[in-house]
């Protein structure tokens, strides 16, 4: 299985006529946030297939379409247990999903650095996570696993990470991969501008994966 990951910046390779061409066998297309949705609608058309997303902390016109404390605008679908809007863009944040027997989880946003929307505190993140355990749980009784893949916009705190605020990782991350032992982690938000800076980092027993404009993911087995 072969999986489109996307976040922070439009890759030119992405969008492109010849995204069908290049990206054929995607199975879907997971985004680690800071993307604007007319970005997100060009890859659902062009691949026909679904978009799991969080939000980063930027680009959050459309947040209000998923969050209830951000919007402005009527409620909209909010009673799903996977909201979308529009198309086959699928909000995960906090939210356990499952796709073609993945198992999905999505913990958006990044550290508090300067009070503004989708920036968390430590304790704050770890409430988000609370949020994820029923379903975590339920999947491990079911299936044998908690998930196979968490969709986070941060790093793990000293994984990935830099060392300014805005950029630090959250160190509740790391006692979430020791406790669900995820195969993936994909996040966004570190910007990656030399091909020699690491986008792979095996921590615990699973793979941390920097998004940053585009990488494929394969999952083997499922």
């Amino acid at each position: 299985m072969k999986i489109l990951c996307v976040a922070d910046h439009i890759d030119p390779l992405v969008y492109s006529p010849q995204i069908k061409n290049r990206f054929a066998d995607i199975d879907f297309v997971i985004s680690c946030g800071d993307l604007r949705f007319h970005y997100y609608d060009f890859i659902v058309s062009s691949l026909n297939k679904p978009l799991y997303f969080v939000f980063g902390n930027h680009r959050l016109d459309e947040m209000g379409y998923y969050n209830k404390k951000y919007r402005n605008e009527p409620a909209i679908n909010f009673m799903h247990e996977v909201s979308k809007y529009p198309g086959g863009n699928i909000y995960i944040d906090s939210r356990v999903v499952i796709r073609n027997n993945v198992i999905l989880a999505g913990l958006g946003g990044s550290r508090i650095y300067n009070g503004g929307k989708n920036q968390f505190t430590e304790f704050q993140m770890m409430l988000k996570i609370v949020k994820l355990i029923p379903g975590l749980l339920w999947n491990k009784l079911r299936r044998g696993r908690y998930l196979d893949i968490l969709v986070t916009h941060a790093p793990p705190f000293g994984v990935q990470d830099k060392e300014d605020p805005c950029h630090q990782g959250f160190r509740v991350f790391r006692r979430f991969l020791k406790w669900f032992k995820p195969r993936y982690l994909i996040h966004g938000h570190i910007h990656l501008y030399n091909r020699n800076e690491t986008s792979r980092t095996v921590f615990l027993n699973t793979t941390v994966v920097n998004a940053y404009n585009h990488t494929i993911v394969e999952l083997h087995g499922e």
